[in-house]
């Protein structure tokens, strides 16, 4: 049996897998990030999870993993393999593919983004599946995209590419951690609709899931704050739309679980925008949870590809 090893490391949880060259999942197993205790106790948790993920494959298949791929948050530098910076998790110019290839015995490693690992799955054994140019969006705390063409996540000259979650939608508005004001994630994503809802309805507690049952129920207030979001999200699919021309648009993220509430306006709103745009197909991410681990495992495959070809 041939298998690579699949690993996200989120800010409060680990997900992973044992991927077959088809994308089909052999394994899986999730773990806390470990975040509270510190730096180096994160990096010590990712290492001993991918170790012990070789173990469980060399013990469900008699063989050792072809290869790792690790999905991180924050800034990376794929080429040499170094997350670069994230504040979650407190790590700078940690060299990550070295860490783990020494830890699982010279192993190659790819290492990737998160939301781009995520798109990647989406476009090639997920929603996108057979589509050529996509743009994935994942509405969370934040909001981060990918770029999907012809298979691959277009990176950017930089690693940026993609970086929706930062385009101005509202000039002057909320600030943004960024630097700016009136960026899209300050507006659309879930932490920024639960801050909405939360100050509209007067309960600190309250959050966007809340806000989605309460635009379900007909509350004036939560259909004054989920119209908001889905105007500010719609401006910055049309903007991306005018830019890239994709055929569809992959919408995920915690936010995107509220379905037909988030997916019906949400068609309606970009199609009132567009002028000469041909309308993107608008549609629901297939992966939930598990895209970023399973696009973490189709690089590693990838890498195993490169190296045949090499």
């Amino acid at each position: 049996m041939k298998y690579v090893i699949a690993l996200d490391v989120g800010g409060t949880g680990m997900k992973a897998a044992l991927l077959a060259q088809d994308g089909s999942v052999l394994f899986e197993a999730r773990r806390p990030t470990g975040r509270e205790h510190g730096t180096d106790a994160v990096v010590a948790a990712i290492l001993d999870f991918a170790a012990d993920l070789a173990d469980e494959g060399r013990s469900r298949f008699g063989c050792a993993p072809l290869a790792a791929g690790v999905a991180v948050p924050g800034t990376i530098d794929e080429g040499n393999g170094i997350a670069v910076f994230s504040a979650n998790l407190g790590w700078r110019d940690l060299p990550m593919r070295k860490l783990l290839g020494e830890r699982l015995g010279g192993l190659p490693v790819a290492l990737g983004h998160d939301v781009r690992s995520g798109g990647l799955a989406e476009g090639r054994i997920g929603a996108g599946r057979g589509v050529d140019r996509f743009l994935f969006i994942a509405l969370g705390t934040g909001i981060a995209g990918a770029i999907g063409i012809g298979g691959r996540i277009e990176a950017g000259a930089h690693g940026y590419g993609g970086e929706i979650g930062h385009v101005v939608v509202r000039p002057g508005g909320p600030a943004c951690g960024c630097g700016a004001r009136g960026c899209l994630e300050t507006l659309a994503s879930a932490s920024a609709v639960s801050r909405a809802w939360a100050a509209a309805s007067g309960d600190p507690e309250a959050d966007a899931a809340a806000c989605a049952l309460a635009v379900d129920a007909g509350d004036e207030r939560a259909l004054t704050v989920w119209r908001n979001a889905v105007d500010a999200l719609a401006d910055g699919i049309v903007l991306a739309q005018s830019l890239l021309d994709p055929s569809t648009v992959i919408v995920g993220g915690g936010l995107a679980e509220a379905g037909d509430t988030l997916f019906t306006p949400l068609r309606a709103a970009v199609t009132e925008r567009l002028t000469f745009q041909m309308p993107p197909k608008v549609v629901p991410a297939m992966l939930k949870d598990t895209a970023a681990s399973l696009g973490a495992g189709l690089l590693a495959w990838d890498l195993l590809s490169k190296e045949v070809t090499a």
